[in-house]
């Protein structure tokens, strides 16, 4: 089975129809999404985790009530974790999808959505009534119920002013207008600026899905960051002024200075082959912390598969993966478009494969980029 041929999370309804009427329109509540879901994580290995340097956790606690709203960072020492016996209290663990296989494959059964969307799995633990207040995200997200029972209420209100005297982005009026309980295998899909809140009604372990969205600002400052170090094709031009006349205003900035800033800038902007080879580095670089360990080469097996850690993105003149970018086409395109889309390959994929390719292979296998695939794995 290849890997956007999984099975559907969506029940009776379609990914084109879950895209068309759901996808940044509106909440989705499905019943067993995942039937007879099992927890791909125990407690005890969660809070192992979550004490590791290189993984992204938080500890909530409080109820908005009797109970102060708290927030600390990890990593933590299990001892450092409250009682399990201990109300109102949640571990959040970023990027699990990074570190486990099982959450890989999770994250793969939604790549009915394009991969450069995808931003993590993150997992949720919290003991009785542990939540971490009404708030709304900036971006889509699937939330999974993996263990227990949580309870939902959400609401479609335009008023999204936070309260300024916690540390969390929690709303200053949270007005519900449903009210749902997930069991293992249900899941809520919720569109960007949903209000919504979870309370775990008993011991319970939630699994979200997220999809990044930056903003204009964010893309443009990190495009025009990344444009400034591509090369220019042709020499530079030096600013020069010889007609320039005596002035009694020396502060002022000539406009001639202006107009030439202004020109050099669109000269680099017209360039969209550049623009679009800045994005697609810039959407499949690894998040900070990441690191990959070569895999020795087995004495046999069937095919090569991306890590599960690696981004291979592509657009119609570039591979990406991993932050760096390649031109290609033709033959060898298809190739690794092919690698991108199924994140694996048979042997007999690149039988005919050119010098330049192989050479590719070998220097992702060297990084770790690529593992080896072994026979259970092939397809």
């Amino acid at each position: 089975m290849k890997k956007h041929d999984l099975p559907s999370v969506l029940g009776s309804i379609s990914p084109q129809e879950f895209m068309r009427l759901y996808w940044q329109k509106k909440p989705l509540l499905i019943r067993q999404a995942i039937p007879g879901m099992q927890a791909l994580i125990a407690r005890k290995e969660l809070f192992a985790l979550a004490s590791e340097h290189e993984v992204e956790s938080r500890l909530v606690s409080g109820d908005g009530h009797s109970l102060p709203w708290q927030m600390r960072r990890g990593p933590f020492k299990p001892r450092a974790l409250p009682p399990l016996s201990r109300p109102h209290w949640t571990l959040l663990v970023q990027g699990v999808d990074l570190h486990l296989d099982g959450f890989a494959d999770l994250r793969d059964r939604f790549r009915f959505i394009p991969d450069a969307r995808v931003d993590d799995v993150m997992v949720s633990y919290a003991s009785d009534g542990g939540g971490v207040g009404p708030h709304f995200d900036s971006y889509d997200v699937f939330l999974l119920q993996a263990q227990g029972q949580r309870r939902w209420r959400i609401s479609a209100q335009k008023n999204l002013q936070l309260r300024d005297d916690v540390p969390l982005k929690i709303l200053s009026r949270f007005k519900p207008t449903q009210t749902m309980l997930l069991e293992p295998g249900d899941m809520l899909y919720l569109p960007p600026h949903y209000a919504h809140e979870g309370v775990a009604v008993g011991e319970c372990m939630t699994y979200s899905i997220g999809f990044k969205a930056e903003t204009n600002h964010t893309m443009a400052s990190v495009l025009l960051g990344r444009l400034a170090d591509f090369d220019f094709t042709q020499d530079p031009v030096t600013y020069s002024d010889p007609d320039q006349s005596a002035t009694q205003q020396p502060a002022k900035i000539p406009h001639q200075l202006q107009q030439f800033a202004l020109h050099s800038l669109q000269q680099k902007l017209r360039k969209e082959i550049d623009i679009r080879c800045a994005l697609g580095e810039w959407l499949s670089e690894p998040k900070p912390d990441v690191w990959f360990q070569a895999q020795p080469k087995p004495k046999s097996f069937k095919g090569i598969r991306l890590d599960k850690k690696s981004q291979m993105l592509y657009d119609k003149d570039f591979i990406f993966l991993n932050g760096e970018s390649w031109r290609c086409k033709g033959n060898e395109a298809h190739l690794l478009r092919k690698l991108a889309d199924q994140r694996e390959l048979k042997k007999s994929d690149w039988v005919q494969a050119t010098p330049e390719v192989l050479q590719l292979f070998s220097d992702w296998l060297e990084a770790g980029w690529i593992l080896y695939s072994p026979h259970k794995r092939a397809h």
